[in-house]
């Protein structure tokens, strides 16, 4: 049985007293550019900038002021800490992400936001992991780490002694990742699966079965926000499951974005439901650039009738696309006004990719 830290062990609902609730309140940091700190793109202040006052989750368009990189360009988010350069959601993988300047001319290109996964472990541990299952990917179309198992089947030990992609790194704790990640750098917390396959995946959710599905939810986002509560990041958490995003909602007033798939109108409701205030589309949703529609599109997926884009800004959203791979990628989208780039790779803002 591996160490269990009281921060991490298995509760029945969030904590909703009104001192989670306090610790948690947002509160725009007024000072945050004129200290050199660029907000990550959506995301809320952590400790340092929160009100001490009894909680009331604060939705009003102060907190809506989109977050674009220093020099202009778009936020640079590292995807499981740069996972094109480094073994993906690892400690040496975002303490390397996290390094150099956070400016598109910068000589090394640090990381704006590092985007990790969690994942609880059989002694619901919480695990920076990406997957469902330890060495499969894909349908098991090549091996993550040197380890057999679910996830959330596996002892603590045994999943966070796995050796990933051969690097010599290991899967870690969410509290050893959070503790490599610098103040500064925000991090994105993406609720990847609470320990189950039955989950609804990018779907909006009739109220009786989301309520169903959040009672699944609670326990691991609960232990998950215990843990953030104690390190002095900005914080922005995202999923393609609606039930994480509301139970995150209820517990907490940290930001919450909304992972897109297929359908542009679930996803634009579902930012519409929990007031989000950002969301992560595919890149190839973003219209006027020359990846529009060229993957995934199914007719009648009715992309044709909202201007993703358009419609997030009106409604105060960042837009935060996924999973880049190049410059040209990067230059196009940010001519095309997202917020931030959520990449394999620090370089994508190397080659003019600036508004």
């Amino acid at each position: 049985m591996s160490e269990i830290h009281d921060d991490e062990r298995r509760t029945d609902h969030p904590d909703t007293s009104s001192g989670a609730l306090r610790r948690r309140s947002f509160i725009v940091a007024a000072g945050t550019s004129a200290t050199g700190i660029s907000g990550a793109a959506g995301a809320t202040p952590s400790h340092e900038s929160r009100d001490d006052t009894p909680d009331t989750r604060q939705h009003d368009e102060s907190k809506r002021n989109h977050s674009i990189g220093r020099d202009g360009d778009p936020n640079l988010i590292a995807h499981r800490g740069f996972a094109g350069l480094y073994p993906e959601n690892t400690v040496g993988a975002v303490d390397a992400a996290a390094r150099g300047g956070q400016s598109a001319i910068a000589p090394s290109r640090g990381a704006d936001m590092i985007e990790i996964d969690v994942v609880p472990t059989a002694e619901n541990d919480v695990v920076v992991f990406h997957d469902s299952r330890l060495a499969g990917r894909d349908g098991g179309e090549r091996g993550l780490t040197d380890t057999e198992g679910v996830v959330w089947e596996t002892d603590t030990a045994t999943v966070t002694n796995a050796e990933v992609l051969a690097s010599g790194e290991t899967v870690p704790r969410l509290r050893s990742v959070l503790e490599a990640i610098p103040p500064h750098v925000g991090v994105n917390v993406e609720l990847k699966n609470p320990g189950s396959f039955d989950v609804a995946f990018a779907e909006s959710l009739p109220q009786a079965e989301l309520e169903e599905r959040k009672q699944r939810w609670q326990p691991f986002v609960a232990r998950v926000l215990d843990i953030v509560d104690d390190f002095h990041h900005e914080y922005l958490f995202s999923s393609f499951y609606e039930a994480a995003l509301a139970t995150t909602r209820d517990a907490s007033d940290y930001a919450v974005a909304p992972l897109l798939w297929n359908s542009v109108q679930e996803g634009v409701e579902i930012a519409r439901r929990y007031d989000s205030e950002a969301i992560h589309p595919p890149y190839h949703m973003i219209r006027g650039t020359p990846f529009y529609a060229d993957q995934r599109y199914e007719d009648g997926a009715g992309w044709a009738d909202i201007d993703l884009l358009a419609v997030a800004h009106e409604e105060g959203r960042d837009v935060n696309v996924f999973t880049l791979a190049t410059w040209y990628q990067g230059e196009q989208l940010a001519a095309a006004g997202v917020d931030g780039l959520i990449s394999d790779h620090a370089d994508v803002l190397r080659f003019g990719a600036t508004r």
